[in-house]
């Protein structure tokens, strides 16, 4: 008998993993609310202080109203997945700086002598600290991070892996005061002042702390791609072509020195509307704020909203005018086709992104993730313990919680009441509990499907893959988990050394009473 070809195992499809991961939410939901499954939170009340007991409960999917809501929400909330729009106009202004050879350039004029690791370590140092932007840094830095590792002749999954572990786990550490560290801080205060009516807290509270772990995570990451993730990578297959070596001409050079001439033009006139006091200045901020990085993000302010198209435009103006210089760019029809060029073929990422979201809006409807939360925190306050051991308790439970939901704010909201006041009863300061949860997240953001990009990270890994075998969600999942472990062991271990010897947290602030 002839003996049969074995073929490569083919593992579930991303689309048909997402397509069971809303079935399963949809049934788990319908038995779990059968078994009247809650459970109960305290919100604060902000006038009189007082803890109001709240209960979440489980909602049914799996019904007849259940049904109408999936039918008639999934196309709406398609339509305003902003992870959708966000990605199309910033591929845009990617599209021209790679088509026009602006990338390429850039790339070969700023690493050519810079070590692998050492070029690695400052990719992901930027993407850490880029959470200052929120989240639109997924989008940004995916796929540059992919083409970085690409024209440095090296496999680009290996950018795009080190880049979502970075943007995710780097998403809760920052020595820049954030957006989303003000709401968590008004969280905080309020829980705070439920036991002490007093109590303050500044901005640079976390400063010296948080410059620690963003050098620490960075480096991690950087090991642990080099060392770890480099050799779980297939070897990527470049033609000739590619493989030769750059050499910038003067045409290039000169296209380098148009583009970084009008994008300095640009930034400046930028910059300027952002600053608040300046003759005709802060155009871009909402001046009904009071702390300035609630100017520059809050709801209102016009570089929150208008942040994405201000990205792009400095990314045309790169291409453009690079292009323009290095003759690339010869007439408006070279411009148009090069705005499009990356977004060939992204009918497949479409696809991926309208399973992805309505997945996360079923799996939210259900509110699922909510009652875990709220079990969560009823285990911590009874927990009965003290010192490290509750320290560890509160760690562990935020990082499960956090697979369930990614949500900074919401988690927050229903933790802080009862996490803050036990910590204050332990002699430990407010403070350093918002530093624990921040810490707790760092080490499971980067496995939950329920971020909502996360399916950016497959798809770019899909777009690059040059073997026949899909990539799987769960692929996609394993090689995040060397850094979500030794990340959550290491930020755990950074947390106790801190409490123990009592260092400073930031200025004025400790960890302990």
């Amino acid at each position: 008998m002839k003996r049969l070809r074995k073929t490569e195992k083919q593992g579930l499809h991303p689309l048909m993993t997402y397509v069971l991961l809303i079935v399963c939410s949809i049934v788990l939901s319908g038995f779990l609310q059968i078994l009247d499954t809650q459970a109960t939170f305290y919100k604060i009340n902000t006038v009189t202080l007082d803890l109001l007991p709240e209960t979440e409960i489980v909602n049914s999917l799996f019904s007849i109203s259940g049904i109408k809501y999936i039918f008639t929400s999934t196309v709406s909330n398609f339509a305003n997945f902003t992870v959708l729009s966000n990605l199309i106009i910033i591929l845009m202004g990617i599209s021209i700086m790679d088509k026009s050879g602006f990338l390429q350039t850039a790339i070969t004029l700023t690493t050519k002598k810079l070590q692998k690791k050492t070029l690695t370590f400052i990719f992901v140092l930027i993407c850490v600290l880029s959470s200052v932007f929120g989240n639109l840094s997924y989008l940004i830095f995916i796929p540059l991070g992919a083409l970085l590792f690409y024209y440095g002749k090296r496999n680009p999954a290996i950018g795009i892996i080190a880049s979502f572990a970075a943007l995710s786990c780097g998403s809760s550490i920052n020595v820049i005061f954030t957006s989303s560290d003000s709401g968590l801080l008004a969280y905080t205060k309020l829980a705070a002042q439920t036991v002490n009516s007093s109590y303050t807290i500044n901005s640079l509270a976390f400063v010296f702390i948080m410059l620690v772990a963003v050098l620490l995570v960075s480096y991690i990451i950087t090991i642990v791609t080099e060392n770890i993730i480099v050799k779980k990578l297939p070897k990527y297959e470049f033609s000739e072509t590619e493989l030769e070596e750059d050499i910038v001409t003067k045409g290039e050079k000169r296209g380098m020195l148009y583009a970084c001439g009008s994008a300095l033009i640009y930034l400046v006139i930028f910059i300027y509307n952002i600053i608040p006091g300046l003759p005709l200045s802060g155009a871009l901020l909402d001046n009904s704020q009071v702390a300035y990085i609630d100017k520059l993000f809050s709801v209102n302010s016009f570089f929150s909203n208008g942040f994405v198209f201000i990205v792009t435009m400095l990314f045309i103006i790169l291409g453009l005018f690079y292009g323009i210089g290095y003759k690339s760019i010869k007439n408006h029809k070279d411009f148009c086709d090069d705005l499009g060029h990356s977004l060939d073929g992204i009918g497949n990422m479409l696809v991926m992104i309208f399973l992805a979201s309505a997945f996360i809006s079923i799996f939210k409807q259900t509110n699922i993730g909510n009652v875990v939360v709220a079990f969560i925190g009823d285990i911590i306050a009874n927990s009965g313990f003290n010192g490290l051991p509750l320290i560890i308790i509160v760690f562990i439970g935020v990082a499960v919680c956090t697979l369930f939901v990614p949500s900074s704010q919401l988690k927050w909201y229903m933790l802080s009441s009862t996490v803050i006041p036990i910590m204050m009863e332990a002699e430990m300061t407010p403070a350093f509990a918002q530093i624990v949860f921040r810490f707790a997240e760092t080490s499971t953001m980067n496995i939950t499907p329920l971020l909502a990009y996360f399916i950016v990270y497959i798809a770019f890994l899909e777009k690059y893959n040059q073997s026949d075998k899909k990539v799987n969600l769960f692929e996609s999942i394993k090689y995040q988990l060397p850094y979500s472990i030794i990340i959550g062991l290491t930020m755990l271990v950074l947390l106790a050394v801190w409490y123990i010897i009592g260092l400073p947290l930031g200025v004025s602030s400790f960890p302990t009473i």
